[in-house]
């Protein structure tokens, strides 16, 4: 297999619900939880079927603060990741 698998992300105000393999609504009074181990796999953008999701941003820190870019976002952010939810889009923003 080729690809790089990624750990250590967490999710902010969610979680991920293994039963549903989906991320869903955090549990009352916490914040953080941890996403889980994720396989990042090279593939052509037509090949790939999407699931509903919602295209999670992901920042080097918690911090969302920084220096705007010319993009628009913070240069804390890294990319979106198109996380599989069974909430629509319009829910998580």
């Amino acid at each position: 297999r080729t690809g790089v698998y990624s750990y250590g992300l967490f999710f902010e105000g969610a979680r991920w619900d293994p039963h549903n393999q989906s991320v869903s609504e955090s549990e009352p009074k916490i914040l953080y939880t941890q996403a889980p181990t994720m396989l990042f796999e090279p593939m052509k953008s037509d090949e790939i079927e999407h699931p509903p999701s919602y295209s999670c941003p992901v920042y080097k820190t918690a911090d969302r603060r920084g220096v705007l870019a010319t993009t628009g976002h913070s240069t804390n952010f890294i990319l979106d990741i198109l996380v599989p939810s069974i909430l629509p889009e319009s829910h998580w923003t």
